[in-house]
């Protein structure tokens, strides 16, 4: 507990108050000091009625403040929502959710392979023009390229030949 000394008047009076509580008491004592000093030569002459008069002070203003308070008038409720438009988006959203999830899903999806038209069969022919039997096998095959490489180095000889004796 704390003791806070109010000059109210040509008097001082000690109050007690909670600790942390003094710069409170302090200023509601400089309040009630202000209208005791309204008074100025309208005392009376003994102290109590003078503060009580300086208490009828404070009483009044604060009976006024409360009745300005009284006087503002209570905040209308906001206004409810036209949530028609509020419907109308939300529709628009999920079905623009529900088309990027279809075009999410397609796109997951392998694409089909397309449908190429199958050529006709081409005729197959040997280096020398000839065609290829439907049924050669890679052991022909490569007994004709055994001969042609042959032939190849035969031609190759032949020439070298030819451009040394020139």
């Amino acid at each position: 507990m704390s003791t806070v000394t109010l000059s109210i008047g040509p008097k001082s009076y000690p109050v007690a108050c909670a600790d942390g509580q003094e710069a409170h008491i302090t200023a509601l004592g400089a309040m009630i000091a202000e209208k005791y000093a309204q008074l100025g030569s309208a005392r009376a002459p003994l102290e109590a009625q003078n503060l009580v008069f300086a208490a009828l002070f404070l009483a009044d203003e604060l009976a006024e403040a409360r009745k300005r308070i009284a006087e503002i008038p209570e905040p209308a409720p906001p206004p409810e929502p036209d949530t028609a438009e509020l419907d109308a988006a939300r529709e628009t959203i999920a079905r623009l959710e529900a088309e990027l999830a279809d075009a999410r899903e397609a796109a997951a999806r392998p694409a089909p392979a397309p449908e190429l038209p199958v050529p006709a069969p081409v005729p197959q022919f040997d280096l020398f023009g000839a065609p290829l039997a439907a049924s050669a096998t890679d052991a022909d095959l490569a007994a004709r390229l055994e001969a042609l490489a042959a032939a190849a180095e035969a031609s190759a000889a032949a020439l070298e030949a030819a451009a040394a004796s020139a």
